[in-house]
């Protein structure tokens, strides 16, 4: 009887083999982004033509006046939060009428666009990755490259310079709505005056915590946009692989907003 060869099997990659693969395979990636970056910004000079505003404007209401309704509510909510947690601590020390600039401060400079930043990355990044994720494995990207259309042009760019103008306009928002939240939780709960708490407020709240604020959320919508059309366009494996582009944006983009919006108060604020 004729015996069977056992099978090759190739040797089983070690931690260290699978850690440096990730690594590389990260790395790789963020390369790419940032190329395809350089590249929409190459092509926001075609967003005066027609079809491109077209797009843009289209863009921003799906990213901005369909997101008003969470973000009024998370604003609200977190300028409440802030309110009752720091003013009962400083009614401990006779202090509560300074809630007024724990709260202004705290949004404008960090709770603001962070808040914004993580709804817009929930709602919006997943839907863009998903929308062109499911373009990408139906093949309709690979469509628009044989009839001469950059991708990057006709997709990516519009998103891009919609979340650019988004993000800061809805941090403005989210601002005014947290920090009117604030002022109710301090004339309902910690006998703070309207007037007291906006006059304490505008004391020692400075223009660099809005502009700092503003800054980030630019630099967020640009990280938003970036994460979800790069994770849409390599989408592959039919529903499966878009499932786990979507899944990969939202991560990638909490990660990223962190990080950065740690960096850039480091920068700005200096011990």
């Amino acid at each position: 009887m004729k015996t069977r060869e056992p099978e090759y099997l190739p040797p089983a990659e070690t931690i260290i083999e699978q850690t440096g693969r990730h690594v590389v395979q990260t790395l790789r990636g963020a390369g790419l982004a940032l190329l395809m970056l350089g590249e929409a910004f190459l092509h926001i000079r075609s967003m005066f033509r027609f079809r491109a505003r077209q797009q843009i404007f289209q863009q921003m209401y799906v990213g901005g006046i369909k997101s008003l309704g969470v973000i009024t509510v998370v604003g609200m909510f977190t300028g409440m939060i802030l309110a009752l947690q720091t003013g009962l601590e400083l009614r401990r020390f006779g202090l509560q009428s300074n809630i007024g600039t724990a709260v202004t401060v705290v949004m404008l400079r960090e709770m603001g666009p962070f808040m914004t930043a993580l709804i817009i990355a929930a709602s919006v990044g997943s839907a863009i990755a998903a929308q062109i994720g499911t373009m990408t494995v139906s093949e309709e990207i690979s469509a628009l490259e044989i009839m001469s259309i950059n991708p990057v042009r006709f997709l990516v760019m519009p998103r891009l310079v919609a979340l650019m103008i988004m993000l800061p306009l809805l941090t403005v928002f989210t601002n005014i709505v947290g920090i009117f939240g604030g002022a109710v939780v301090g004339t309902t709960q910690l006998e703070v005056t309207m007037t007291a708490y906006f006059d304490n407020a505008q004391l020692f709240a400075q223009n660099k915590d809005l502009y700092v604020g503003l800054f980030k959320a630019l630099v967020f919508g640009i990280v938003i946009a970036t994460v979800s059309c790069h994770q849409g366009l390599t989408a592959s494996n039919g529903a499966v692989g878009v499932g786990q582009a979507t899944r990969r944006t939202v991560i990638i983009s909490f990660l990223t907003i962190l990080i950065l919006g740690y960096i850039i108060t480091r920068m700005f604020y200096r011990l």
